[in-house]
């Protein structure tokens, strides 16, 4: 990713937003209020460098500077989370990618599909997921949230709108997308105290059935202290879970996906997946996916998985409570 150092020749009190002179890859904030946030978000909790908020902003490093002095954003100013507080979740940013290796084979991240998940243990260390990284369709390629292979869009050199998370005062975040020929899909995610509930939807709109809608959903372990090793060999699969041990294999990621299509990881990410897959989508219709994501301490690692099943997530009721 470039990043792009802007002369400002106003105020540091008065940031200019929306330059024509945006990098590609970069997400300028709109307002003042937006611009606290996204700092807050990369120097509290994801420890951005200068360089990494400048390639997600678009900003110069010295407005960068500014603002965090302006704002009284540091490392020592971060908020202590209360004890009984949810799975911190937050939208990830871009600027940094998310993947260790196989960078080929995800250029220029979009950052509108993708949600930080802290661990309970270390409040530095975060798994990304990619919710969704891509879907397939009978058409083909239908979506795809980084550049790597052709898509149906791609083919027909069609771009599609930059989003942002909705950020709900609950605390959740939700998101969708309506594509060019008429699906619209969306994802909602939201945190609880031990776990994090994921929900997607996929509405037809166009005049055929849908048909072969394979998800393919991305827990990306980069940024998961005891989770980095570009390895398989600490991954484990209990259909519709995909688990992954830390070094100390006293620490577990779990991930699922519900109607389950298959589990797997690449090594050189490295990543976890617990891919599902919808129904057929007649025209007029929505099909539903319901996901989980949470984390574990201890080495009893089916026991949990059987204490997370007595739960009843997989239900549509369990995720409305």
């Amino acid at each position: 990713m470039r990043c792009l150092l802007m002369v400002c020749l106003l105020i540091p009190s008065a940031p200019v937003f929306g330059s024509a002179d945006e990098p590609t890859d970069a997400r300028k904030p709109k307002s003042d209020a937006e611009l606290r946030y996204w700092l807050q978000n990369m120097v509290w909790y994801h420890r951005y460098n200068l360089d990494e908020i400048a390639a997600a902003t678009g900003l110069g490093k010295s407005e960068i500077q500014a603002a965090l002095k302006r704002y009284k954003i540091n490392s020592q100013t971060r908020p202590k989370r209360a004890e009984d507080a949810p799975l911190l979740v937050l939208p990830y940013p871009g600027g940094r990618h998310p993947r260790i290796g196989f960078l080929e084979g995800a250029i220029r991240p979009q950052r509108e599909t993708k949600v930080s998940v802290f661990t309970p243990w270390d409040p530095n260390s975060y798994v990304v997921a990619d919710v969704p990284e891509a879907i397939w369709s009978n058409l083909g390629l239908t979506y795809l949230a980084h550049t790597h292979v052709p898509t149906i869009w791609t083919k027909k050199g069609v771009k599609l709108e930059k989003l942002e998370w909705n950020r709900r005062e609950d605390g959740s975040y939700d998101i969708e997308r309506k594509l060019p020929n008429g699906i619209i899909f969306g994802t909602k995610i939201v945190p609880r105290r031990r776990s994090v509930l994921m929900e997607m939807w996929l509405t037809n709109n166009t005049a055929e059935k849908l048909t072969d809608l394979r998800v393919q959903n991305c827990v990306m372990l980069k940024g998961a202290a005891g989770f980095e090793k570009q390895t398989k060999d600490n991954k484990m699969f209990f259909d519709p879970y995909a688990v992954c041990r830390s070094d100390d294999g006293k620490h577990w990621v779990i991930t699922a996906w519900v109607p389950h299509h298959r589990g797997w990881a690449n090594a050189r990410c490295p990543c976890l997946h617990a891919d599902p897959k919808f129904p057929d989508c007649p025209p007029g219709k929505t099909q539903h996916l319901r996901g989980w994501l949470s984390f574990y301490e201890g080495e009893d690692i089916k026991g949990e998985l059987h204490r997370i099943d007595a739960t009843g997530w997989r239900k549509e009721e369990y995720q409305r409570k």
